[in-house]
C-alpha cells in the first residue's frame, strides 16, 4: 500500500506522519516543490520509528516519480488562509496549483483514490476529478470529517462533557453553507434539542461554520493543521483498510437529497474503491432545504472553477 501526500506543508507534513504511524501503508510518499523539504522530513520521520513502532517507511521527493503507482493521494497543495481571508479569496491560485497537481497524478498514478484537502474545499475537488479526468468515485474532498469533529468539540465544551461522548454530523459545503445536522446530534445518548434551547443550538452551528476562521485568525500565519490532517488520514484508513465506514465527505451527488451532478458534503461509504455509496440520512425538512441551498451555492462556484478551465 503506497500513499502519496501532495504538500510539505504543516497540514501535509502531519497527515504524512499519522499516516505513517498508523501502520496500515507500505510507504507514504511526501512530495513538495521546496528543494529539501519533503526529504529532511522523511529522514525526521523515519529516525521516529523505533521510538513510536512502526515500520513505514517515508519517501521524500520534489518530483512525482516516487508517487507512481500510488494507492491513495492526499493532496494539501495550495496557498492557506491569512486572517480576514474567505475560503474562496484562495480560488484562482489554488486552481492553478491543483490542475498540475491533478495533470501529474493522473499520468503517474491513474489507479489511485485520491482525497482533496486544498481550499476553497468543493471547488478545489470538482477541479481536481474535472482535470485529471478519475471517476468521480475515486475523488473526494476532506472538510466533513472535520467540521464534525469540530461541532462535536462545540458541544462538549457548551455540556462539560467528553468529545467522546458526543455524536454529530455536518454536511453541506466548507464554508458559509456549511450544514451542520443538529437533528442528529446525541450526547451520551440522549438528543441534543432535550438539552439546550433552540437559540443554543443555533449559536453552536453558527460556532462550527466560522471553526476554521477562529484557528485562523488567532494563528495570523497560517491555518488549522492538527485537526484537519486527523480527519484527512481518517478517511485514508477507512479507503485503505476497505472499512465499509460511512463518514461525511465531499463526493459527487447523483440524485440523493434531490440533488445531482455537485460535489457536496454528504454521508458516504468509503472503501477501496473509494466513495461506494452517497447514505440517504432522515433528515429534517429545514436540514433538506439548508443542504439544497449548500448544493446550488457550491455548484455555481464551481461553474467559475470551469471558467478557469477554458
Amino acid at each position: 500500500m503506497k500513499i502519496t501526500v501532495v504538500g510539505a506543508g504543516k497540514y501535509g507534513s502531519t497527515t504524512a506522519q499519522r499516516v505513517a504511524q498508523a501502520g496500515y501503508a507500505d510507504e507514504v510518499v511526501l512530495t513538495d516543490i521546496v528543494e529539501g523539504l519533503p526529504q529532511g522530513l522523511a529522514l525526521d520521520m523515519n529516525q521516529s520509528r523505533p521510538i513510536e513502532g512502526y515500520e513505514t517507511l517515508v519517501t521524500g521527493s520534489n518530483d512525482y516519480g516516487p508517487t507512481a503507482g500510488s494507492d491513495i493521494v492526499i493532496v494539501t497543495a495550495g496557498k492557506p488562509r491569512k486572517p480576514g481571508m474567505s475560503r474562496m479569496d484562495l480560488l484562482t491560485d489554488n486552481a492553478e496549483i491543483v490542475g498540475g497537481v491533478a495533470r501529474q497524478i493522473a499520468d503517474t498514478s491513474p489507479g489511485a483514490v485520491v482525497i482533496v484537502v486544498s481550499n476553497p474545499l468543493d471547488e478545489m475537488t470538482a477541479l481536481f476529478q474535472k482535470v485529471s479526468g478519475l471517476p468521480t468515485a475515486r475523488v473526494m474532498g476532506q472538510a466533513g470529517m472535520l467540521d464534525t469533529a469540530r461541532f462535536q468539540d462545540k458541544v462538549a465544551a457548551k455540556l462539560g462533557v467528553s468529545p467522546l461522548a458526543v455524536e454529530a454530523i455536518t454536511l453541506g459545503s466548507h464554508g458559509d453553507t456549511m450544514v451542520p445536522v443538529p437533528s442528529k446530534v446525541t450526547v451520551e445518548g440522549k438528543p441534543l434539542a432535550d438539552l439546550l434551547s433552540d437559540d443554543e443550538v443555533e449559536a453552536l452551528v453558527q460556532a462550527t461554520r466560522d471553526g476554521g476562521a477562529e484557528v485562523v485568525a488567532l494563528l495570523k500565519t497560517g491555518s488549522a493543521y492538527y485537526a484537519p490532517s486527523s480527519a484527512a488520514a481518517r478517511m485514508a484508513q477507512a479507503v485503505a483498510t476497505d472499512e465499509g465506514a460511512v463518514m461525511p465527505v465531499c463526493a459527487w451527488v447523483t440524485g440523493q437529497y434531490g440533488i445531482s451532478d455537485v460535489y457536496l458534503g454528504v454521508p458516504a461509504r468509503l472503501g477501496k474503491g473509494g466513495v461506494t455509496e452517497v447514505v440517504e440520512l432522515d433528515l429534517t425538512d429545514a436540514e433538506v432545504a439548508n443542504l439544497r441551498e449548500a448544493a446550488d451555492s457550491v455548484r455555481s462556484k464551481q461553474a467559475d472553477v470551469d471558467g478557469l478551465l477554458r
